[in-house]
């Protein structure tokens, strides 16, 4: 698509469709299907990305400053905004305006993961410390290819459901990416386990898993490939609510910029970046000191498995709530109850060594399980509740006009107000934690060469005085009460607005197709 400016005119906001109308999912259901199957592929470089830190850590082979430094490879997520303009503006019109980006960007996924697969074994070995460097870049554009896909599935779920089920879109994001991470963290930390595949899955003893790492990427590679393709052949992009709305590059820029001056829109992007700050530590770190304390990795993805499961069909009796015209009440009802969940999460952490070790030996007993598992899926279903809240909102009041850059602006902030504190976080949780060389009260543990100086004494080591981790836990919690108290009001007052608040006008030139 080529465009030239030639005369400009007003593109018209879209009439005011603030009428709330019920969904009826009669003949979209293959539409739901395929959104839900192309979020789950989202989802699986996403999980890779989450589960292979909880893997480094149970080898005790890296640091949390290197976890912090891992935590790079999400960053494009929260990024995203600043290409979404190009996905939205450029495209070859004969494929459709997102599969022109969709079907490259997933072959190009497939051939990384592929090329992951076949460097698996050198770049993370059985023993000794992994590649990193190599690990983290590749993660890191594999993930950039996986947003940049985000930008288009978004953009096309906009305009692929029948416009009163739009709301729908969320419930397939949520379901969709609990699947792929699901498939891209759980299944390759259990199913490559040894002791998983031993007590759980063979009859008898045997050495390593059922299958290994390398051999599950390389199987997600090949299975990017096929749908890939089976998309490409059968589904055919329609989207005549378009066809009358082509912008350039450059406004779609200067949509985000006109955006950005909506006042509404200004109060709600600082909320919703600075949403999450009160749960951060707990998102980032809770899983990490469990394992430190003596949980294995095993356990907390049998957990993880559990709780993926009720995450898959969570959205679906949330519907009638987030497809109603105030989806945000519901967010507001569960962010204090979620704040004050951090407590006993925090209590549990602390007292975890005492409960399940035994003059050293780790023997976990059988109420030990249920405790955590009461807390941690307490604290997983708040947390998923909250984010289908705030996506079901993002969908309800953006343009399917610039679909693209609308949802990606939202998501960004989305994105942004989990990523930042989760690397701030995992760097300062060493920087915050207060070392001693045992029997010398003036012995200092804050450095590598004062913890080898300590090791050298006889009978000496470095022990914890007070972990970054609960300073972390306090500051955040208050910092979450705060957002509270100042964003309340303005979340029932935003979520009142009809939709036409959030519309904004745009001059276009007159485009020309070859």
């Amino acid at each position: 698509m080529i465009d030239t400016p030639t005369t400009r005119h007003e593109i018209e906001k879209p009439a005011d469709d603030s009428t709330w109308h019920k969904p009826n999912l009669k003949g979209d259901w293959c539409n739901l299907f395929l959104l839900t199957l192309l979020y789950t592929m989202q989802g699986i470089p996403f999980g890779l990305s989450v589960g292979l830190p909880i893997i480094f850590q149970s080898k005790n082979i890296v640091t949390y400053d290197d976890q912090g430094s891992i935590s790079y490879v999400l960053w494009p997520y929260a990024i995203r905004l600043l290409w979404a303009p190009i996905v939205d503006s450029f495209y070859v019109r004969w494929i459709g305006r997102r599969k022109s980006w969709f079907i490259p960007l997933q072959y190009l996924i497939a051939a990384l993961l592929l090329y992951f697969a076949y460097n698996t074994d050198e770049w993370l070995p059985e023993s000794g410390k992994p590649n990193l460097k190599m690990i983290v870049c590749l993660l890191l554009v594999i993930n950039l290819l996986n947003t940049t896909q985000d930008i288009a599935v978004d953009s096309w779920a906009l305009t692929m459901l029948k416009k009163n089920n739009v709301s729908y879109a969320s419930t397939c994001n949520c379901i969709g990416i609990a699947i792929g991470m699901f498939i891209g963290s759980v299944c390759p930390i259990l199913l490559s386990s040894e002791q998983f595949c031993n007590r759980y899955l063979r009859l008898t003893p045997g050495t390593g898993g059922i299958i290994s790492i390398k051999n599950i990427i390389f199987l997600w590679g090949v299975v990017f490939l096929l749908i890939t393709t089976l998309v490409t052949i059968f589904k055919k992009e329609k989207d005549t609510r378009l066809e009358d709305v082509k912008i350039n590059i450059f406004q779609n820029y200067k949509l985000i910029w006109s955006l950005l001056k909506l006042s509404s829109m200004r109060v709600f992007l600082i909320a919703v970046l600075t949403s999450t700050i009160g749960y951060s530590t707990m998102d980032t770190v809770a899983n990490l000191k469990l394992i430190d304390a003596g949980i294995s990795k095993d356990d907390i993805m049998l957990m993880s498995t559990a709780m993926s499961i009720f995450r898959i069909f969570l959205p679906l009796p949330l519907a009638k709530y987030t497809g109603g015209p105030k989806p945000l009440s519901l967010y507001l009802k569960c962010t204090p109850i979620r704040l004050l969940w951090s407590v006993p999460y925090v209590l549990l952490i602390y007292y975890t060594p005492f409960l399940i070790k035994n003059n050293g030996v780790v023997n976990v007993p059988i109420y030990y399980y249920f405790i955590l598992g009461f807390i941690f899926a307490i604290h997983e279903l708040l947390s998923d509740i909250m984010i289908i809240t705030h996506l079901s909102f993002f969908i309800k009041i953006s343009d399917p006009r610039f679909g693209g850059t609308y949802l990606t602006l939202l998501g960004t902030a989305r994105n942004l107000s989990w990523v930042i504190p989760n690397t701030v976080i995992l760097k300062m949780v060493d920087i915050l934690t207060f070392n001693k060389c045992s029997n010398d009260d003036h012995g200092s543990c804050s450095t590598t060469d004062l913890q080898n100086i300590c090791s050298t004494k006889q009978g000496h080591n470095c022990v914890t005085i007070l972990d970054g981790y609960y300073i972390e836990a306090a500051i955040c919690m208050v910092i979450g009460f705060v957002w509270y108290a100042i964003f309340k009001s303005h979340y029932k007052i935003l979520q009142s607005k009809n939709h036409s608040h959030w519309i904004v006008d745009v001059k276009r030139p007159i485009s020309v197709y070859l």
